[in-house]
């Protein structure tokens, strides 16, 4: 029970933090963001999100993405609390550990496979995309150990 409420919070914060850096900061909420506007951004990557058919999901039907990553959520919640045990006791080290884990293995080869591999995006906003993913992953993290470590001093 205890990974699946940490999981349903981290995958709410994954969601609200997401829609809080890229949706409205990066695309805009309605696409005039400055990850689609900025003269330096690649043709290719802006196509994908505004014109090529189909569009995203996340841009034109976002429920499945928000239940998804919900989903996703509670797997870092049980794969947290697979791994935590190893760790340094303490919230904050081990969602400082689960946070760097999750931006290299997740967020880090997103960036370089897709952005930089297949859309040709320059390497500043790479950069700027990267400090979003790092936030992302440092708040899901910071909620989801906040949970796990909460439910297991009260058991002990």
């Amino acid at each position: 029970m205890r990974i699946l409420v940490a999981g349903l919070a981290g995958g709410l914060t994954l969601n609200v933090v997401m829609a809080l850096t890229f949706r409205l900061l990066g695309f805009g909420w309605n696409g005039g963001g400055f990850l689609l506007t900025s003269p330096i951004q690649s043709r290719k990557l802006i196509a994908v999100w505004t014109q090529l058919e189909p569009l995203p999901l996340i841009v034109v039907n976002p429920v499945p993405m928000i239940y998804g990553l919900v989903l996703f959520g509670v797997v870092h919640a049980a794969i947290y609390g697979w791994l935590a045990h190893a760790w340094p006791a303490g919230v904050f080290r081990r969602a400082a550990r689960f946070a760097a884990l999750n931006f290299v293995l997740t967020y880090l080869f997103w960036e370089f496979f897709t952005p930089v591999n297949m859309f040709g995006e320059p390497f500043a906003l790479v950069l700027v995309e990267l400090l979003f993913w790092a936030f992302i992953a440092t708040t899901e993290a910071c909620v989801i150990a906040t949970v796990m470590e909460r439910r297991r001093s009260r058991r002990s």
